[in-house]
């Protein structure tokens, strides 16, 4: 064990060790790793308060603040959800999101814990609901994770596939809201016990899963209602002055227990503003809006703040709006999450130029140096001047709608010339929306992304 675990430390073979130039790293060589004995199990010196993993969400000032998790975290997360699930060895998993994405520490730690099986989804597949459809019933998966997005892709899916034999005993969703009508159709066909469908509320600080709430058909009718704490979690419903609201008021969700993170990493001002203590308990302030329903139930009904959750990501619209405004030709930049058509919410960007305005491409690749690609709206709306509230503030409520003309897109019209092509352009304006989509048209430059994709090759492969 290094004494400093911050000093560097190189990995190699010792007959490689005359060829390594100057350095200061302590050494490890692989070759003696290889000799321990194999009866024997490697000391490991990780103790349950020690960090297991740290998992970066946006941060509205443009810096991702890193979310600090013990071991004993993720242990307590499995102990305190079994007496729910019962899994065992039998169940096969499946790792289908990034281990970027928190929704992956239970995907990889559930098998691992009650020695299940793993499938690791490959990419591609993951981003082709037909072929993963064919891949649950081919690998006899019993424990599905999805947001709701995804899920709602594969419901798709298995309607185009046709019925296929699936072994699934739980789908598990998590990281954005459940819109519950999205549900009937899996419900018409699967009824609601076989498998079970579960929602779970969670959030990277407090890992991973907060509430538990197994849905029925006869849930169809209601809000996002996210259930109960796990057992060594509390939820306190709190106003603006952190006194409990009463039943049916909204008011800002609180969570303490012992799946609260440690902190932020190297932002102590952050840790104390989001990690308060009330009454002598230890609570993380989540900046979501819930309301405690009659029967005990919660119901989620969304944020108090500019974040917002897209396809499982948690994003902070301030992050991207400080970005644009390092362009040059940006003068002001407002980002919001939309939902013109129902269940689809995507990004639009609202910008006053400063002198000539940017090309929707020369944007998206300014916002590409410094952010991942779900962050970059799917649309870029200029405008002379933002519509102002009575109080001098953007008003939000009065941007438009991004258009779905040519003049939105920023770049010419060329257009098809084949037979294919024609009918390929027909499918990109009914999925995209827009109006004489032209060959030469970036995908992703006019308001394209992966679910959009998702639905374009389905379209593609009908035609």
């Amino acid at each position: 064990m290094l004494e400093d675990s911050r000093a560097p430390v190189l990995l190699t073979q010792r007959r490689l060790a005359d060829r390594l130039p100057a350095h200061h790293a302590a050494v490890v060589y692989l070759d003696d790793l290889d000799r321990h004995d194999p009866a024997q199990n490697l000391e490991g010196g990780a103790g349950l308060d020690d960090l297991a993993y740290v998992i970066f969400t946006s941060g509205s000032t443009g810096k991702p603040k890193g979310a600090l998790i013990t071991h004993r975290n993720v242990v307590r997360l499995m102990r305190a959800t079994e007496h729910w699930f019962g899994f065992n060895e039998r169940d096969t998993w499946t790792l289908f999101h990034s281990y970027a994405f928190d929704f992956s520490v239970w995907e990889l730690w559930g098998p691992l814990f009650y020695g299940g099986r793993l499938v690791v989804v490959p990419f591609m597949v993951s981003r082709n609901p037909r072929e993963f459809h064919r891949l649950l019933s081919r690998e006899n998966v019993t424990v599905l994770n999805q947001t709701p997005s995804a899920f709602r892709q594969l419901i798709r899916a298995e309607e185009e596939n046709g019925p296929l034999p699936l072994a699934l005993r739980y789908v598990i969703f998590g990281g954005e809201a459940l819109e519950m009508r999205g549900l009937k159709p899996w419900f018409d066909r699967h009824g609601d016990r076989e498998p079970v469908l579960v929602n779970m509320y969670g959030i990277t600080e407090t890992t991973v899963h907060v509430t538990y709430r197994p849905l029925g058909a006869n849930d169809l009718d209601s809000g996002s209602v996210i259930g109960e704490p796990l057992p060594d979690l509390r939820i306190h419903i709190l106003d603006p002055r952190r006194n409990p609201v009463p039943v049916g008021v909204p008011g800002e969700m609180y969570v303490g227990g012992a799946g609260l993170a440690r902190g932020y990493l190297h932002r102590d001002e952050l840790t104390r503003e989001r990690f308060i203590t009330k009454d002598q308990t230890r609570l993380y302030r989540t900046g979501d809006i819930a309301r405690f329903l009659p029967d005990g139930d919660i119901e989620y009904l969304g944020r108090c703040d500019d974040q917002v959750k897209i396809r499982g990501f948690r994003i902070e619209l301030g992050e991207i709006e400080s970005v644009l405004c390092r362009h040059p030709s940006v003068r002001e930049a407002c980002v919001m999450a939309r939902e013109d058509t129902p269940g689809e919410k995507r990004l639009a960007a609202y910008l006053v130029a400063r002198g000539t305005a940017p090309t929707v491409a020369e944007l998206r690749e300014h916002l590409l140096l410094t952010l991942p690609d779900y962050m970059v709206p799917a649309a870029f709306v200029f405008l002379d001047r933002f519509p102002l509230t009575d109080n001098g503030k953007t008003d939000r409520r009065a941007l438009p709608a991004p258009g779905s003309g040519r003049a939105d897109l920023g770049n010419d019209y060329a257009p098809p010339v084949t037979d294919a092509e024609d009918r390929l352009c027909a499918i990109w304006e009914k999925v995209l929306k827009i109006e004489r989509v032209g060959i030469h048209d970036h995908f992703f430059e006019i308001g394209g992304d992966s679910i959009l994709g998702i639905q374009v090759v389905a379209k593609a492969r009908q035609e």
